[in-house]
């Protein structure tokens, strides 16, 4: 019989730079970890029973964390208005973002590493008087690798 007990998703951790940005890392929802090889057809003359796929490329969806909206001195935030919203004025910064799936004393189980991260999409909620919600950002992000480590 084995200890093992499968691990639930609704608790886990999102650090920014090996927790540089920390204090405001609470998130309701994390996607975007997925990886995918694109492979490319070759027709081999006079086989015609299959076609070949050779691999091409791989490639990530973007990375999309939500949470309710932070206050403004959220350094993510800050990250993402800097590389948003000032017109290339400053250099785009990729970090580096680790998720981890944790277990029920909160010590992760499961963790993907992302490399060269940064903002490409940031948006909120639609405001609606007829409900009682609350308002969600939402951050979207490009990024070159994802590892699993655990």
């Amino acid at each position: 019989m084995s200890d093992f007990v499968m691990p639930v998703s609704f608790y886990f951790t999102v650090y920014v730079d090996g927790g540089f940005m920390n204090q405001d890392m609470a998130f309701q929802e994390v996607t975007g970890l997925e990886v995918e090889m694109e492979t490319q057809p070759v027709i081999e003359g006079g086989e015609n029973r299959f076609v070949h796929k050779l691999p091409k490329s791989i490639k990530h969806p973007n990375l999309v964390l939500k949470r309710g909206i932070a206050d403004r001195t959220s350094s993510l935030t800050l990250w993402c208005q800097d590389v948003l919203e000032m017109d290339f004025a400053k250099d785009i910064v990729p970090r580096d973002v680790v998720v981890g799936l944790c277990n029920a004393t909160g010590i992760p189980i499961r963790t993907w590493s992302i490399g060269n991260a940064y903002p490409v999409k940031w948006n909120v909620s639609s405001f609606n008087a007829m409900k009682n919600e609350i308002a969600i950002e939402s951050m979207e992000f490009v990024y070159s690798t994802l590892e699993r480590k655990a």
